[in-house]
């Protein structure tokens, strides 16, 4: 009999990027511009990232090393609010197992001729395959990968 376990966890992570609200809202909304930046790391093969942007659309991209294991990411779009947030529930997988289930809210502002971007994230991670700090500095590479995008 296997142990399960459910640990929950919360965390925020704020960016102050030099990009209209707008640019930084795009660039979550639009499939072509969210390819750029929602990538893996460069020695991973994917599949291409698959986005219906719209309150109940579904968003896809999996990846991983050569020889695995395979990280699947789902969501489902909750709520939208153009240029200002975006709220999705999303899973990830590894291979065929579930590890995590979170909901993350992002929210942009405008400061000064910039965008303040605050993402919050509640997760429950399962059976010790993830954790918050392993995702929280996972979320942080991503973001640092879309500062690059926006300039």
């Amino acid at each position: 009999m296997s142990k399960h376990s459910a640990v929950h966890a919360t965390f925020t992570i704020e960016r102050n990027l030099a990009a209209t609200p707008e640019r930084v809202y795009k660039a979550f909304a639009d499939p072509a511009a969210k390819r750029k930046w929602f990538v893996g790391p460069s020695d991973w093969e994917g599949s291409p990232l698959k986005m219906d942007f719209r309150v109940g659309g579904k968003e896809t991209v999996s990846g991983g090393p050569q020889k695995g294991p395979i990280h699947t990411y789902t969501s489902t779009f909750m709520d939208i609010v153009p240029n200002q947030r975006i709220v999705t529930c999303y899973e990830m997988h590894m291979d065929e197992v579930r590890i995590s289930v979170s909901v993350a809210t992002l929210e942009f502002a405008s400061s000064g001729k910039g965008t303040k971007l605050k993402l919050t994230e509640q997760g429950v991670f399962l059976d010790g395959y993830d954790d918050a700090g392993s995702r929280e500095r996972g979320t942080r590479g991503l973001l640092d990968q879309l500062e690059a995008s926006l300039k």
